[in-house]
């Protein structure tokens, strides 16, 4: 695919008219990557956003989005029918669902869908199951629709999401005839928890760094444009596979996939859901109950991706329970270059994107952000470790001590504002006098009080068992 570049204008965060033009910059590319391997670079060429305006455009890897709102691969990118109406809604882009080789091997049931709900209404469902799998429309059809999509959006980014068995030949061809459509960039889908995996496909690679590896070799050796691994929540260390997309090439990391899961039992019939002729079998869970699950993985990625990769043009984009443009803030405050959603979508529609965007501009708003710069991976740096929250709440509370008492000791006295520094020793009445061993002895108790207070129940020893909620107030920031 011919390096190009796309001019592009702002509209409020939405997408508008585009123009090419021959000005691709070679020297931007990672050292590291295969010397056939070409990026898109997108410029503006509207004026900014005026300063009440907070500007949501992102490049990544050489692609300028005017937000950083991406559809997810799944059902909201099935066909060319509703990638056109995602387009025209406003969706700058577009990840299609997995395609692959052979559609004829991928069977889909019935139900192959279930929900978690907190209660009997429409939007108490907090958590969607599903057991589909990848695209089973032949790749022919799916490559024909993404030829027209790009035809007709030559200003949109579309992504296509790819997947194939353990074959050199079988990748090789698989990329050949998808760019051949004009996609802006590849995902490849390391991390598709059921049926797939039974195949060596999906999560079956992302699990496995020695396989990931080969396969990455592969897929950069051969493709021309943007390369995204999508990583798999279901394994320990999640920066490991991500760390070897990374070093194989690959300019950016999708995360997360769904998580495996088993949504219920009929408590009625025994069986479990979804249920097909009365069985079923563990599927990928996703929407907003994975929500800290996924900023948790994002989080661990970003700071693997600091330290170990820098300035290079490595990117990262955030999926796992976005439902607000307030949810994709946090994603991004961790390190999230762009947002992915789908379930979302399929909840609350196409039209969703305009009201994503206004959310996430009301949080920049509130907080004085022009831009995505501004504040991706801002919260990144107030991560640490048990050990070292221990140590800071134990000098917190000893700086808060000397604040209430006074001087700590005869060591602080400076001899300058006598008067001042003793403002906190004087006593208010004579039924406050005692001995000094009493003050002790009550100022103790007070000390211990206040903690125990602060920090909640002392430890496990005090758990009584009644009021659970009652005794884990204090323990509760939100």
């Amino acid at each position: 695919m011919a390096s190009m570049s796309f001019a592009l204008t702002r509209f409020s965060g939405l997408s508008s008219k585009t123009t090419l033009s021959p000005d691709f910059d070679h020297s931007s590319r990672r050292n590291f990557l295969p010397p056939n391997r070409v990026s898109l670079k997108i410029s503006s060429s509207s004026p900014s956003p005026s300063d009440s305006e907070p500007d949501l455009s992102v490049t990544v890897n050489g692609l300028k989005m005017p937000n950083p709102f991406v559809i997810g691969s799944g059902p909201p990118g099935t066909n060319y029918t509703v990638m056109k109406r995602a387009f025209d809604e406003g969706w700058v882009g577009v990840i299609a669902k997995t395609v692959s080789l052979d559609a004829s091997k991928v069977i889909n049931v019935t139900p192959r869908y279930a929900r978690l709900r907190t209660g009997s209404a429409k939007t108490d469902v907090i958590g969607w199951q599903n057991i589909e799998l990848i695209s089973d429309r032949p790749l022919e059809t799916m490559l024909k629709e993404f030829k027209q999509l790009k035809h007709e959006y030559p200003d949109r980014i579309l992504i296509a999401s790819i997947m194939e068995e353990y074959s050199k030949t079988g990748w090789e061809e698989l990329i050949d005839r998808v760019e051949q459509t004009g996609v802006d960039a590849l995902e490849i889908n390391f991390s598709c928890p059921h049926g797939m995996p039974e195949r060596r496909m999906g999560a079956a690679v992302g699990q496995d760094c020695a396989l990931l590896e080969e396969v990455c070799g592969w897929i950069n050796a051969k493709a021309t444009v943007p390369v995204w691994a999508k990583m798999t929540p279901n394994i320990t260390d999640i920066t490991a596979p991500a760390r070897v997309s990374l070093k194989s090439g690959c300019e950016g990391i999708s995360a997360i996939n769904t998580i495996m899961s088993v949504m219920g039992i009929d408590l009625k019939t025994l069986h479990p859901e979804p249920c097909v002729e009365g069985y079923s079998t563990p599927g990928g869970y996703s929407y907003k109950a994975v929500r800290p699950i996924a900023l948790a993985k994002v989080m661990n990625i970003a700071q693997m991706m600091k330290s170990e990769f820098g300035e290079k043009d490595c990117s990262l984009s955030g999926i796992g329970g976005v439902e607000t443009g307030y949810d994709a803030a946090e994603f991004i405050l961790l390190g999230s270059n762009t947002v992915q959603v789908c379930t979302g979508v399929m909840v609350h529609g196409y039209g969703h994107v305009k009201t994503l965007c206004a959310e996430l501009q009301d949080f920049m708003r509130q907080h004085n952000f022009s831009t995505i710069e501004d504040f991706r991976g801002h919260s990144l740096q107030y991560f640490t470790t048990h050990t070292d929250l221990v140590r800071r709440q134990k000098e917190a509370i000893e700086q808060r001590k000397a604040e209430r008492r006074g001087l700590k000791s005869d060591k602080d006295w400076t001899g300058d504002g006598f008067v001042k520094e003793t403002e906190n020793f004087r006593g208010h009445s004579l039924q406050y006098f005692t001995t000094h061993t009493d003050l002790v002895r009550r100022q103790k108790e007070a000390i211990e009080q206040r903690k125990a207070e602060r920090r909640g129940l002392k430890s496990d020893k005090d758990w009584t068992g009644d009021g659970f909620v009652k005794e884990t107030e204090s323990m509760v920031s939100n």
